[in-house]
């Protein structure tokens, strides 16, 4: 499986022994750099639990060891914006 802008990795120890605590990753490309036969540099963001992307990364790692997530968390809105009232507009005397 070659990794596509977007996709969401569960990235474990399977993929290279830098990986002790597994994480999740989002790809942004596959770079394009000389590698062994199998293995691959990813460019893309470290994902929370909750989908948010808390660190920029490349990574090196064995394209046999990489499992796509399903269904990819979803970030968490920033703000919560309350409903809006119309302003009310009185006219305007002119003197």
């Amino acid at each position: 499986m070659l990794p596509r802008s977007g996709d969401v990795l569960h990235v474990t120890r399977a993929a290279s022994v830098q990986f002790l605590r597994p994480i999740l990753f989002r790809v942004i490309r596959v770079l394009d750099r000389p590698t062994y036969d199998g293995w691959l540099w990813l460019e893309g963001y470290e994902l929370n639990a909750a989908g948010d992307a808390v660190n920029r990364r490349s990574i090196f790692v064995q394209r046999a060891g990489l499992q796509q997530v399903e269904a990819a968390p979803q970030p968490r809105p920033h703000t919560v914006r309350s409903a809006r009232r119309p302003t009310v507009r009185t006219p305007v005397r002119v003197r």
